[in-house]
């Protein structure tokens, strides 16, 4: 990769001068996802990439869009989207004349607005259209809209902007105006996509059936759940996953007797989780204008469903075919496309095409020939969709956790955003030999976004592993076969919260047991068959929101004694027990308040010692965290040592040599041969990337 020497790889937009061979690239997910990575500015290269430097905007974390002059290599303009998850003055628009030697901020809307587009018009740098995206994420809720999100106009590349979408203008405004994509046509003719976050009028939202659905027991009185028809009732509790023991008798039983109320049937199915993905937005729309701005129009009517669902703040993307004005295309969880400005479309996803897409270019010299970013890669067509390629090189994924077995040759197993859960053996080397059999070495075990995975080390072939969330399954690979082991909670309980990448960990004492990390501690001494909470809420409790927050993150079971466990949580709290969970104790008062426990570590040397890393990501901290204790956490010593700002995501012990750690943050692993006192890169064949 040419990119492999900068020192980061989160990238928000790429801009390549062709003419003068100049590479701009901004920094920084331009994505508001629960982790995104930041950026470090503007990088820029004038060697083909073989050296970057960095010309600015530092403190921007995360860039929407760079557009050049094609004209003048010196003038460029830069849409910033600022901190994920804080206030910040450097966001906006930014513009250069000096090739990047310095920056003047041309647009800023205020402290929680960024700009997510930057588009110009075909033939003339001077008219420009950006859009403004105000949201606000904290680890606990995410709010993607905002009054402050809109659409501005330049007339003189870039250097001010008037606001075209006012109250009259024709496009939505106010708090529940979401993320923005641009498509310009030419001076006058542009579309928008927009994610809009207004919620639905409830005659729409209720689909016409006689089935029983969570909000009809919100309000019903006992008499009339008691009247209602077992069937429908059985109905409702088998389609939402209620546990098996919970039938139409008994749970009208169980409301007769005041143990339940029938509002917790509604209850049981409400989590952060379900207020963010089940809320009822209006979703996308797209707009047009044909009169530079000064009016838009929705080009549709209805609701363009099942492209962006509740969140569109993840695509948002549109591009117009540069040749024809009529043939637009949507990103989203599927590829869409329209032939008459955006009255109908249809999907041009195939099979060989993952869902999730977020690029998009069109071919301006050969009509059909399009390449397409995603979830799962690239792919690209020669007939506008009807048939596409898989490009399988180079290999691309973001892992969320990897392990191995113990057999010979060990195999290595992974988790993967979007991408599911992988197996191979460790001695397979990337080439193309698969391809004469098509057998490819590595196989995909479980789909969704991978999660942890635990193997059984009597017998490969069982392994425990699922994706986000907490839903998690033992397989047995042998027989093809699954089990679905999420502990539930019983009716009237609030519900579990789950971490997005919920921890996992089977015992190395007795590979029958199993740990589960919800805001308890669950263990199972049958695989995951059944279950008992052997904990409190190791949490502070959790916080109002539509994001699960108060969960734990990390499991750490000591070899030394059974029952000696350590947890860790995403609001700060690392706790303790003893005795399997008697009792709990928890050994984080002297640490930063708040932040999310990347890693617990029981050491494999020594009973006492235990090793945490923090990440202080989520409150825009990106100081590196790393402590021991060798006191069972009574007392810690802070050994971040010469770490560079970087956050730190997973500390390891290594099993044999006690003086050898390692540390994987957002910027690439570091080694210590002295036990934490000092710190080298360990970055041979490796880039500057997240681990």
């Amino acid at each position: 990769s040419v990119f492999d020497s900068a020192p980061t790889q989160n990238i928000g937009d790429i801009a390549v001068d062709w003419k003068n061979e100049i590479i701009w690239v901004g920094t920084g997910e331009n994505n508001a996802s629960r982790s995104s990575y930041a950026g470090i500015g503007i990088l820029k290269s004038t060697d083909h990439g073989k050296t970057w430097e960095n010309v600015g905007l530092p403190d921007s974390h995360h860039i929407g869009r760079i557009i050049l002059n094609p004209n003048n290599p010196n003038e460029v303009v830069i849409g910033a989207l600022g901190h994920l998850y804080s206030p910040n003055a450097e966001r906006g628009v930014f513009k250069t004349k000096d090739g990047g030697k310095s920056w003047k901020k041309t647009l800023f809307v205020n402290e929680n607005t960024g700009i997510i587009d930057v588009a110009f018009a075909p033939g003339n740098f001077q008219i420009q259209y950006a859009a403004a995206w105000q949201k606000d994420r904290k680890a606990w809720n995410f709010d993607g809209s905002g009054a402050g999100s809109g659409i501005y106009k330049s007339t003189d590349g870039g250097d001010s902007w008037t606001l075209l979408t006012t109250a009259d203008s024709g496009f939505p405004t106010g708090k529940g105006v979401g993320r923005i994509g641009l498509a310009v046509f030419d001076e006058n003719t542009v579309y928008a996509v927009h994610d809009n976050q207004f919620h639905r009028p409830e005659t729409d939202t209720k689909p016409k059936t006689d089935a029983l659905s969570k909000d009809d027991f919100k309000s019903i009185s006992v008499e009339a759940f008691l009247n209602l028809d077992n069937k429908k009732l059985n109905d409702y509790l088998k389609n939402n996953g209620f546990q098996e023991k919970y039938r139409a008798e008994n749970v009208k039983q169980l409301v007769r007797d005041g143990s339940v109320k029938p509002v917790d049937l509604a209850k049981y199915l409400e989590d952060a989780n379900a207020q963010l993905f089940d809320t009822p937005v209006i979703g996308a729309e797209v707009y047009r204008t044909n009169d530079g701005g000064k009016t838009w129009r929705k080009t549709h009517e209805g609701y363009i469903d099942d492209l962006f669902y509740s969140y569109g703040y993840y695509f948002a993307q549109i591009n117009v075919n540069p040749k024809d004005v009529n043939q637009i295309y949507l990103s989203g969880v599927p590829l869409i496309k329209s032939e008459d400005g955006g009255k109908t479309f249809k999907s041009i996803d195939k099979e060989n095409v993952h869902s999730d897409h977020h690029a998009l270019w069109i071919d301006p010299n050969l009509p059909g020939h399009l390449v397409n970013g995603n979830d799962g890669g690239v792919n690209i067509t020669y007939d506008d969709g009807q048939n596409w390629l898989k490009a399988n090189d180079p290999a691309v994924g973001q892992y969320y956790y990897i392990n191995v077995d113990n057999q010979k040759p060990y195999n290595v197993y992974g988790g993967l955003q979007d991408n599911g859960v992988w197996k191979g053996a460790n001695t397979y080397r990337a080439s193309k030999s698969w391809q004469a059999d098509g057998e490819y070495p590595y196989k995909e075990i479980m789909g969704g976004d991978g999660m942890q995975v635990q193997i059984d080390n009597r017998n490969a072939n069982i392994v425990y592993t699922g994706f986000q969330f907490g839903n998690y399954y033992r397989l047995d690979l042998a027989k093809n076969d699954n089990k679905p082991i999420t502990p539930q909670h019983d009716l009237g309980e609030a519900p579990y919260r789950f971490n997005w990448q919920t921890p996992i960990l089977l015992s190395s004492l007795n590979q029958d047991i199993l740990y589960f990390g919800s805001n308890h501690l669950h263990r199972s001494l049958d695989k995951g068959d059944t279950w008992e909470s052997i904990s409190p809420d190791l949490t502070q409790g959790g916080k109002p929101g539509n994001v699960a927050y108060g969960t734990l993150t990390s499991i750490a079971e000591s070899p030394f004694q059974f029952g000696l466990i350590y947890i860790g949580t995403d609001d700060g709290n690392v706790q303790l027990t003893r005795n399997g969970g008697g009792s709990w104790e928890n050994v984080s008062a002297s640490f930063p308040k708040d932040l999310w426990v990347s890693r617990v570590v029981a050491s494999a040397h020594k009973k006492e010692r235990v090793y945490v890393s923090l990440n202080g990501y989520r409150w825009d901290d990106f100081k590196p965290y790393i402590y021991v204790s060798e006191d069972f956490g009574k007392t810690w010593k802070n050994i971040n040592g010469n770490l560079p700002l970087s956050p730190v995501n997973v500390i390891k012990e290594d099993p044999k040599v006690p003086n050898l750690l390692y540390v994987g943050t957002d910027d690439g692993v570091y080694v210590s041969f002295n036990r934490g006192d000092s710190w080298e890169l360990f970055s041979s064949g490796l880039p500057k990337v997240a681990v």
